[in-house]
């Protein structure tokens, strides 16, 4: 009876019959969700991390994009704005300093439009650069659209013209990438091959280096740089490899008249060995100055100059 006195008497208690449980405790909840969709889950962690560390990676074949980049500091900001760099936003720290810097970057930024303006807290921009000395200015480049190799062989053809390509192997220098990009423009080139490990991608320092022409010249990124040049053998053109021990002498290349890919290595190392043996032709440039070797922005234009020249 004392069970039912509570009951009736209008205070809050379990339900007789419901085996001390509440009523909303009765109530369905729904289907269980997966692992994945539940919080402080194992699995949802493990879920979680695997996004955090594929997210921007660039996709494989060939091609694809590369991951966002920050370009961090007044300075390095102002000029990536000064030379037309892409960007997606320009993050500025709340109550900064004023200074010439940070009113150009501004007004570079508006005047350009499609640049979001966005202000965060320092400790956030400290997060964002992992503690580098950002002085307030922050600007994301977003991530690079590479072409598949095949890509500029195809441009060069729906053209009318033989195709002028320039593959580097080795070269990790950004502005070196920029320099080629730029010299490539200047030529009449249809692109520049890149492998995709262990070389220079399209950064922010290499678009600066092109001096806005890497907006209108494709860069291609290669799985394997072998295997890429082997695809254009077989689709008749020429591989040309630049070597200070080349067999044949740059003015003596009949080859720059067609089809052709000129292969640039690093400065320190040249070709590679595998990349070397698939070359058609190793070409080397004279230098009667004495110079041992040239850069591969140098090397790239001179070669391409020469090209250009040939064709007419």
């Amino acid at each position: 009876m004392a069970a039912n006195n509570r009951r009736m008497s209008g205070k809050k208690g379990a339900q007789v019959g419901s085996g001390g449980k509440r009523r909303r405790g009765l109530e369905g909840k729904g289907p269980t969700p997966p692992a994945e969709m539940r919080k402080g889950h194992a699995k949802q962690r493990a879920a979680q991390a695997k996004t955090r560390r594929t997210q921007g990676r660039p996709q494989r074949r060939g091609a694809g994009k590369s991951s966002a980049e920050l370009v961090v500091g007044r300075n390095p900001v102002v000029e990536a704005l000064r030379e037309g760099v892409p960007a997606t936003t320009l993050y500025v720290q709340q109550f900064i300093d004023n200074d010439e810097r940070v009113r150009e970057a501004l007004q570079l930024a508006a005047e350009r439009g499609g640049i979001n303006l966005m202000e965060a807290p320092r400790p956030e921009l400290d997060r964002m650069t992992n503690g580098l000395n950002h002085q307030g200015l922050v600007l994301q480049v977003p991530p690079y659209e590479y072409a598949h190799p095949e890509d500029l062989a195809d441009a060069a053809a729906d053209a009318g013209e033989d195709p002028l390509i320039v593959a580097l192997d080795g070269v990790t220098d950004p502005r070196n990438l920029g320099a080629v990009v730029r010299s490539v423009s200047a030529f009449g080139g249809h692109g520049v091959v890149v492998p995709e490990r262990r070389a220079a991608g399209m950064t922010a320092g290499a678009w600066k280096t092109s001096a806005g022409t890497a907006a209108r010249t494709p860069v291609a990124r290669a799985t394997n740089l072998t295997r890429a040049l082997e695809a254009y053998k077989k689709a008749g053109v020429t591989v040309v490899g630049l070597a200070a021990d080349g067999e044949v002498e740059l003015g003596d290349l009949d080859a720059l008249e067609g089809p052709v890919v000129i292969v640039v290595g690093s400065e320190g190392k040249g070709l590679s060995r595998l990349v070397g043996e698939t070359c058609d032709f190793r070409v080397r440039i004279p230098m009667p100055g004495g110079a041992e070797s040239l850069n591969a922005g140098v090397a790239a234009g001179v070669v391409l100059y020469e090209a250009a020249r040939r064709r007419g």
